[in-house]
């Protein structure tokens, strides 16, 4: 097991992995030093469930990869993470997003490395909290016309993909408890959010990740 405290995960796709090289060649040469990433690819046909290749920071999956199986490629690479590396918070990112200010990463690391040490104040879950007050149907399948027109967001709080974080206690509730669950639905961030074991959910931290993230153009 390696030890590395925080990782950041950034879920990409071969069919846009000209995304992946524009954040190389933009912020991700920028990060703080003590923070790694790995840009996260569907590979149906791998022969193990999962392979890290350190030296390009990729992380290939066992996984179809296309839309609709995102909330079944973030978690077999979260369980990727949990068993290769010894870890206090995953990051969560896509590759359509531009940082811009890096200073973010310090900022958000420095206060959950802060309140890490006591149980009663350790963060397990933020970003832009979205609060869902009852049932809907989502809208959007109009956006991506792959998904189902007939998915049903239910009333929780999670945070929006955009970024997101997990702590070690929170990823590996997931992994053991809700994995099958998360690899049914359609909708990464909400699925995440929804399945997550209300204890984590006690004191989420809400970051105003429009400030920092913005889409790629």
């Amino acid at each position: 097991m390696i030890q590395q405290d925080v990782i950041l995960l950034i879920f990409n796709c071969h069919k846009y992995r000209f995304k992946a090289l524009q954040q190389k060649e933009t912020w991700l040469p920028s990060i703080p030093s003590n923070l790694i990433y790995f840009h996260v690819i569907g590979d149906p046909n791998l022969d193990t469930d999962f392979s890290f290749i350190l030296e390009d920071n990729i992380l290939l999956v066992k996984v179809e990869d296309d839309y609709n199986s995102l909330p079944k490629k973030v978690i077999r690479a979260f369980e990727a993470v949990q068993k290769m590396y010894h870890f206090k918070y995953i990051f969560k990112t896509d590759d359509d997003q531009n940082v811009t200010n890096i200073k973010f990463f310090d900022t958000v690391m420095s206060l959950l490395n802060k309140k890490y040490d006591d149980l009663n104040t350790r963060l397990h879950y933020g970003g832009h909290i979205v609060d869902v007050k009852q049932t809907y149907q989502s809208q959007y399948c109009r956006i991506h016309k792959e998904l189902p027109t007939d998915l049903l967001v239910k009333a929780t709080k999670y945070c929006s993909g955009r970024f997101y974080f997990l702590s070690v206690d929170a990823i590996n509730y997931l992994v053991s408890e809700k994995k099958n669950s998360i690899e049914a639905e359609y909708l990464e961030d909400y699925a995440v959010g929804y399945h997550l074991l209300d204890l984590y959910k006690t004191n989420m931290l809400p970051l105003d990740t429009n400030k920092y993230f913005v889409d790629f153009c």
